[in-house]
């Protein structure tokens, strides 16, 4: 396998990557790696990237929103007609008191105010029913919205080329696919009702309580910019508080995921007792995050509850003294005091609301930076067509390396004809693995060109190409579901008759013929109910099901019995006829069925022959074949 220099790398989503994480457990390395994760976060952004990334995320939200701009607008109807009809409760009840009860005292009816009354009541029932068309209209959006933006992550995740994924952590994605989804959730589903009705309600109630009555209006007002203050303080603590709380609660996601991912690992190193430091360390981090959020809640909510009581007790005083003297009627104080009432509740509905948008904030910024993550493997823009490949693979004085400066392939000249079974040997990191992943187009070269039948590999599209090219490693991956389904992984529309046929012809159906379901066995998570050997050979028989032009085995028997592999030996000349293929072995007893075997050094083929060729030389390979053989001995 290629040795990589890994290098601690930024993404575009401001992260540090967590490399130091894999294989959680095994690397010290790890003990800082969340340190830097942690220490990435947006509080030391300079005022550009701060700007940037406010655009970028509020330019993703204008995307997922936009296929639901009607909707949208019934929505804001909706929110206005029912902070109209709240509005109107406090007036009908002013006119109720002013108007309809000295009618009464006097026994002139009360036609006055039953009027008062049913208006009142058709109020409260237009504002339950706007109300229920908000809840209902809003629920459907926010899931459509949700669903759009899963489907479209998960998709962008599974285009962006392997060097992204070799450098971003499974537990990065899940904390992508979940704490911040469900945090644009909790804005979608009640936040921008809370923004909305906070802002009409503010100045509905600002505009009533003048016209009601200007001086015991201004004197209810007073207090404003005392609140606009506070509330953009509150705004830039909490904005810097949430995004810290995002940074956490994903570097708790990494660990957690990498740790259990590589419990084996761990168990066998004994690191139980490091590992749970590490998760104490993270886990209050997050929890301190948390907690600063709180304080700035504990500071905003009571200091606006208190500005607001102290405003209706001036209001009161006031209001008091001037119906003493005739100056408001008692309707009118009423009304101010519900207002008051309906005008610094809101105040703490923009506190909640603050909450949910920084949190939503910090989660789109995240979203939006690997949204934009362009795949170092791009699809052509006019793909060339290739029906039916043959095979011939040509690397063209290709020059590659993993970091700027270090070459792994200086420049490497190699034709394979078609049909050909070339064999890759060589000591690790020579540049076996590398050329492979070139093939495949896991990588593109820094220089040169990969040819399929001459056409360069950057030309043909993702579908041409993955018909034509297949890579067999020695770690491949088999999925929850049946053994059937898994050999079925490349081809979903085969047939079982066709399933069967490919499983028989690499020696696997008698292994998979005595499991209690067969064919219809589940496999389990990664294939843990079945044997290397068994896992191994299931990836053989889905690689001969797809029946690609050039076929890839990296180390593909490495992981094989004895028993295991002679059956696999015997499958291979059955499986590599009429096809290029790229044999990637130690085991020599692999390489003695290939046509041609290329030993690799320091990324140049330095011997080239026949298998008996060089094993009549006295070159590299001649020493590797009497090297195995004394081994056997």
């Amino acid at each position: 396998m290629t040795t990589q220099t890994q290098t601690t790398t930024k993404t575009s989503d401001g992260e540090a990557d967590e490399n130091a994480l894999k294989t959680a457990g095994t690397q010290p390395a790890e003990d800082k790696g969340w340190r830097g994760v942690a220490a990435e976060g947006q509080d030391d952004i300079g005022d550009k990237a701060s700007v940037f990334l406010r655009e970028r995320s509020r330019k993703l939200l204008g995307d997922l929103l936009r296929p639901y701009r009607k909707l949208i607008a019934l929505l804001v109807v909706a929110v206005v007609v029912e902070n109209a009809a709240r509005l109107a409760i406090p007036y009908l009840v002013k006119v109720g008191i002013d108007r309809g009860i000295p009618p009464l005292v006097h026994n002139e009816g009360a036609t006055t105010l039953v009027t008062v009354v049913v208006a009142l009541v058709v109020a409260a029932v237009t504002q339950a029913v706007t109300r229920q068309l908000f809840l209902q209209l809003s629920g459907k959006i926010g899931q459509e919205v949700l669903l759009h933006l899963r489907r479209r992550i998960f998709n962008h995740f599974q285009k962006l080329s392997l060097s992204f994924h070799e450098k971003y952590t499974s537990g990065r994605v899940i904390s992508r696919l979940t704490s911040d989804i469900e945090a644009i959730y909790e804005l979608l589903q009640s936040g921008f009702d809370s923004m909305v009705s906070a802002v009409l309600t503010l100045v509905g109630t600002a505009v009533l309580l003048l016209i009601l009555d200007v001086k015991l209006g201004l004197v209810a007002l007073v207090p404003i910019p005392i609140l606009l203050f506070f509330t953009q303080w509150f705004r830039k603590k909490s904005s810097i508080a949430y995004r810290k709380t995002r940074e956490t609660v994903a570097v708790v996601i990494v660990h957690f995921v990498e740790s259990m991912g590589g419990i084996r690992a761990v168990q066998a190193f004994r690191r139980e007792p490091r590992n749970q430091e590490i998760f104490e360390e993270v886990n209050a981090s997050y929890r301190d995050a948390n907690m600063q959020g709180m304080r700035l809640i504990a500071v905003f909510m009571p200091g606006v509850k208190a500005i607001g009581n102290v405003t209706v007790a001036a209001v009161l005083l006031y209001g008091g003294w001037l119906a003493f003297h005739d100056a408001v009627t008692v309707g009118v104080l009423a009304a101010f005091l519900l207002y008051l009432r309906q005008f610094y509740e809101p105040m703490q509905e923009i506190s909640q609301f603050y909450n949910t948008f920084q949190s939503a904030s910090a989660a789109l910024e995240k979203l939006s930076g690997v949204l934009e993550e362009k795949p170092e493997v791009a699809e052509p823009a006019e793909p060339v067509k290739l029906d039916n490949a043959r095979g011939e693979v040509h690397f063209d004085h290709v020059e590659f390396g993993y970091v700027e400066g270090r070459p792994v392939l200086p420049e490497l000249d190699l034709r394979m004809p078609a049909g050909q079974t070339v064999a890759l040997v060589g000591a690790t990191g020579a540049g076996k693995t590398t050329l492979a992943k070139l093939l495949a187009r896991f990588y593109d070269p820094v220089k040169g060109s990969v040819r399929l039948d001459g056409v360069d590999l950057r030309d043909l599209d993702e579908a041409t190409l993955r018909k034509a090219v297949v890579m067999v490693t020695q770690e491949n991956f088999l999925f929850t579901g049946t053994v059937a389904d898994n050999i079925r992984f490349g081809r979903p529309d085969a047939t079982m008759k066709e399933v069967v046929a490919a499983a028989r012809a690499i020696g696997a159906d008698e292994f998979i013929e005595a499991l209690p379901d067969a064919y219809d066995t589940q496999v389990g998570k990664r294939g843990g109910r079945l044997s290397a050997g068994q896992r191994q050979l299931i990836a053989f028989a889905r690689a001969f099901l797809a029946d690609p032009a050039v076929l890839i085995l990296d180390e593909a028997t490495s992981s094989l019995d004895v028993p295991s592999e002679r059956l696999v030996q015997r499958a291979l000349r059955t499986i590599l006829a009429d096809r290029t293929a790229l044999i990637i072995a130690h085991r020599l007893s692999t390489v003695e069925i290939a046509d041609r075997v290329l030993v690799m050094e320091q990324g140049r083929v330095v011997e080239d022959g026949s298998p008996s060729q060089l094993i009549e030389q006295t070159g590299r390979f001649a020493d590797l074949h009497n090297a195995w053989l004394e081994s056997l001995a």
